[in-house]
C-alpha cells in the first residue's frame, strides 16, 4: 500500500484487519488532527481527509476487506480550527481525540465545539477520559468548566474519578476549585460521599485540619451521610487539633451507626481515638479500648502499641508500661524509636538509670539503633543523677558496644570530659567529632574553648575561634563571655574591648555573664570609670543585680568614694531581693563608717546583718 506524499502531509499506513473498524485518519501540520477511534464495529467506511494545502492521498493498494472510501475534505483555516467531523457518534470521537498522545491536546477545543451541537450529550467514559487529561496537564480552570456541564447535561463521571479530581485539585493547592467542586458534588448520593471523604484525606496530607474540619462541617450542612473512611479522617483531623472529647464523640457516633467498614479502616479509628486519649493525659481509658479491640479480634499494629507505651511512660506509670512493652517485643511490634525514648526519659525521671541501660539490649535484640537523642539522654541523665564522671563510664561502655554518637552525644560527653578534668580525652573526642563532618556545634566549641580559658591556653582558644568561623559557626553569647573571661583574668584589656566591639557588630546581645566578667577585667586593671559606665548601661538595659555582680560595685564604689552610689546599689539590692555574703557585708559597712556616715552605717546593719551568709 503507498500513500503519496507532499510537504504538508506525514506518511500514513493503514494496516488491515480481520473485522472491520472505524478508522479515521488525516495528518496535516498542525492545521488538523491525526487520531484512532478506539471503538470497533462492523462495517465502518473508511474515512480519507483531503486538506486544500495539497493533492489528496492515493490508496494504490486496497485491503482484501474492500473497505469503502468516503472522501471528507475539510477546507481548514484559521478561524475554522478543531471543527467536529459530522459524525453522529461525538463521544467516540472525542474519546480517539484523548486517547491519542498527540491529539489530546486538543480535546478540550474539540469538546467545546461538540457543545454548541443540540443533540450532543456527554458519556460517562469520554468525562473520564477528559477529566483525567485536564487534571494531568493541570488545567484548572478548564476543569472548573466541565464540572459544571455534569448538572448542565446530568452526565456524571464515575464517584472513582470525582474523588480523583478533589484529590488533584488539592495536591495542586487549588482549593477555591476544590470548594466549587464539592458545592457541585453535594446532591449526588454516592459521589458526594467520595468527593468529601477524598477532600478531608487531602487536607489531612497537607496538614490543613483546619480545613479537613471545615469540609466536614459542610457535609453535615448538606446532609450527606458519612462513610467509615470519613469518620476516620475527621476523627483524625480532631485528634491533630487537640480536641479529644469530639474525637470521643465521633467515635460513639460511629460505633452506634453499626456502618459498613473494613478491618483496616476500624484499626485506623481505633489507632486515632487511643492516640488522642493518650496524649491528653487519659492513658487508662486509651488502654480500656484497646482491650475492646481484643475482644472483638480487631487487628491492631504498631502504631498502637507506640502511642500506648508512650502514653503510660509520659505519666510515669512504669508497671503498665513495662508490660506493654514486653508484649510488644513478644508479638515484633516495636518498630517506632520514640518507645525507646520515652522509657529513657521515664527511667531517667525516676531515678533508674541501669534500665536505660536494660532499653540499649532490647533495641539491639530487635535489631533497632541507638539513636543519638537515646545515646545522649542516657549519658545525660547519668550526668544528672549519678555524676559526670559516671556519664563518661557509661559513653565508653556503650561506645564500645558500637553505639555510634551523634552531634549531640558529643557535644554532651565533651563536657563532661571538661568537667571531670579529662582534657585530652575532651580534645580527642572533640577531633574525632569533626572527622566525622559535626563542625559546626556552637555547644561542643564553647566547652573546648572554656577548657582552654581555664588551662592558660589562650592562643588556642582564640585559634579554635577563627576556625570555627571559617567552619560557618558564628560564635554565640557563650563562647564570647569565656574569651572575655580568659582575656579579663590576665587583664588583657584590648583584647576585651576588641570583643565587646565583636559582639555589638555581630548583633550578638551580651547578658548578665557578659557585663559581669567585662566590669571585673576593668576593675582588676583599676579602670572604675569603665566599670561604672558599663555597670550603668547593664542597668539601663534591665540587668538584676546578683551577689558576683554586687561583689565587684560594692567594691569600685567604695575604693573611688562614690557613696551615694553605694547607697543606692545596696537599696537596689534589698529591692530585688539579692543577700550579701560576710565579705560583702563587711567591705559596704566599712566603707560607710570610713565615710562618716553613721546613720547609714546602721541602716545597713538593721537591713542585711540577719541576711548575710
Amino acid at each position: 500500500m503507498a500513500i503519496s506524499r507532499s510537504p504538508d502531509w506525514s506518511v500514513a499506513s493503514i494496516n488491515s484487519c480481520r473485522e472491520t473498524h472505524k478508522i479515521i485518519i488525516f495528518s496535516p501540520s498542525w492545521k488538523t488532527l491525526s487520531f484512532l477511534s478506539p471503538t470497533c464495529s462492523s462495517n465502518f467506511p473508511l474515512f480519507q481527509v483531503n486538506s486544500s494545502s495539497c493533492p489528496s492521498a492515493i490508496l494504490e493498494e486496497r485491503s482484501s476487506t474492500n473497505f469503502p472510501v468516503i472522501q471528507w475534505d475539510l477546507r481548514v483555516q484559521d478561524s475554522q480550527e478543531h471543527q467536529v467531523p459530522d459524525t453522529q457518534n461525538l463521544n467516540d470521537f472525542l474519546c480517539g481525540v484523548l486517547l491519542d498522545p498527540r491529539t489530546e491536546h486538543f480535546a478540550y477545543q474539540y469538546y467545546k465545539k461538540a457543545k454548541e451541537r443540540q443533540e450532543f450529550r456527554p458519556e460517562k467514559s469520554m468525562l473520564k477520559l477528559l477529566i483525567r487529561y485536564l487534571i494531568r496537564s493541570k488545567n484548572w480552570d478548564f476543569i472548573l468548566s466541565v464540572s459544571y456541564d455534569f448538572n448542565k447535561y446530568s452526565a456524571w463521571p464515575d464517584s472513582h474519578t470525582c474523588s480523583i479530581l478533589v484529590s488533584g485539585c488539592i495536591k495542586a493547592r487549588k482549593f477555591r476549585v476544590v470548594e466549587s467542586l464539592l458545592e457541585i458534588f453535594k446532591s449526588y448520593g454516592e459521589i458526594a460521599v467520595l468527593a468529601f471523604d477524598s477532600a478531608m484525606r487531602g487536607y489531612n496530607k497537607l496538614h490543613m485540619y483546619g480545613r479537613t474540619i471545615f469540609v466536614f462541617e459542610k457535609m453535615k450542612l448538606s446532609r450527606i451521610s458519612m462513610d467509615s473512611g470519613s469518620y476516620c479522617q475527621i476523627m483524625k483531623a480532631y485528634q491533630k487539633s487537640g480536641d479529644t472529647e469530639r474525637v470521643l464523640a465521633l467515635f460513639h457516633e460511629f460505633e452506634s451507626r453499626k456502618l459498613e467498614h473494613s478491618r483496616p479502616v476500624l484499626s485506623q479509628i481505633y489507632r486515632v481515638l487511643c492516640e488522642s486519649l493518650g496524649k491528653s493525659g487519659r492513658a487508662f481509658e486509651a488502654l480500656e479500648y484497646f482491650r475492646d479491640m481484643r475482644k472483638k479480634r480487631i487487628l491492631w499494629d504498631s502504631r498502637i502499641f507506640s502511642c500506648l507505651i508512650c502514653s503510660f511512660a509520659s505519666i510515669r506509670e512504669i508497671n503498665i508500661a513495662e508490660e506493654l512493652f514486653k508484649e510488644a517485643e513478644e508479638k515484633k511490634m516495636l518498630r517506632d524509636p520514640e518507645i525507646f525514648l520515652k522509657l529513657v526519659l521515664m527511667y531517667v525521671e525516676e531515678g533508674q538509670m541501669e534500665k536505660t541501660l536494660e532499653i540499649v539490649k532490647v533495641m539491639k535484640r530487635v535489631k533497632m539503633k541507638v539513636s543519638d537523642c537515646i545515646f545522649c539522654a542516657i549519658i545525660n541523665g547519668f550526668a544528672r543523677r549519678r555524676g559526670f564522671h559516671a556519664s563518661v563510664r557509661v559513653y565508653e561502655e556503650l561506645n564500645s558496644e558500637s553505639c555510634e554518637p551523634g552531634q549531640v552525644t558529643y557535644a554532651s560527653i565533651i563536657n563532661a570530659y571538661c568537667r571531670t578534668g579529662l582534657y585530652s580525652k575532651a580534645e580527642m573526642v572533640f577531633l574525632e567529632m569533626q572527622e566525622k563532618g559535626f563542625d559546626k556545634c556552637v555547644v561542643a566549641y564553647s566547652s573546648i574553648i572554656t577548657m582552654y580559658g581555664k588551662t592558660g591556653r589562650l592562643r588556642d582558644a582564640m585559634r579554635l575561634v577563627a576556625k570555627m568561623k571559617v567552619n560557618g559557626c558564628e560564635p554565640n553569647v557563650w563562647i564570647y563571655n569565656s574569651l572575655l573571661d580568659m582575656h579579663g583574668r590576665v587583664k588583657n584589656l584590648r583584647q576585651v574591648d576588641k570583643l565587646w566591639k565583636e559582639m555589638k557588630r555581630r548583633k550578638v546581645a551580651p547578658d548578665k555573664v557578659s557585663y559581669t566578667s567585662v566590669i571585673n577585667a576593668y576593675s582588676k586593671a583599676k579602670e572604675f570609670d569603665l566599670c561604672v559606665r558599663y555597670y550603668n548601661e547593664y542597668r539601663i538595659n534591665g540587668g538584676m543585680i546578683d551577689r558576683a555582680m554586687a561583689g565587684i560595685m560594692v567594691g569600685v564604689f567604695s575604693k573611688i568614694g562614690r557613696i551615694d552610689e553605694l547607697l543606692r546599689l545596696l537599696q537596689n539590692m534589698k529591692t530585688e531581693g539579692t543577700q550579701l555574703d560576710e565579705r560583702l557585708y563587711r567591705s559596704a559597712f566599712n566603707a560607710l563608717r570610713d565615710a562618716g556616715l553613721q546613720m547609714q552605717s546602721e541602716w545597713l546593719q538593721e537591713s542585711f546583718e540577719a541576711m548575710y551568709i
